[in-house]
């Protein structure tokens, strides 16, 4: 199993926007095969920080997911929305 951990950076006229696609590319990815927890974060010390760690069974699946058409339609503006693009990183998820 893999965790994806991705930072983003709201536009700050645009924060509920950004909140709003996120919570709907949560939503789909609910439904995408392998997938298998998210949690949305908050930053204290940055208003305009949101960071998701989403579980997958393989990164093979989440690269499945991320070509998808549900992703492509989930995240369809959101390059409008930050102030810098999307950070992500990968982590082995121990047992």
């Amino acid at each position: 199993m893999i965790g994806v951990l991705t930072h983003h950076w709201a536009r700050e006229d645009s924060f509920d926007a950004a909140k709003r696609l996120l919570e709907g590319n949560g939503r789909a990815q609910s439904m995408a095969p392998g997938f298998g927890a998210r949690q949305t974060l908050y930053s204290l010390s940055d208003p305009m920080k949101i960071t998701t760690l989403v579980t997958w069974d393989s990164g093979e699946i989440y690269d499945a997911w991320r070509a998808s058409p549900e992703r492509a339609a989930a995240m369809a503006g959101a390059g409008s929305l930050w102030t810098k693009p999307p950070e992500s990183e990968r982590f082995q998820v121990a047992d």
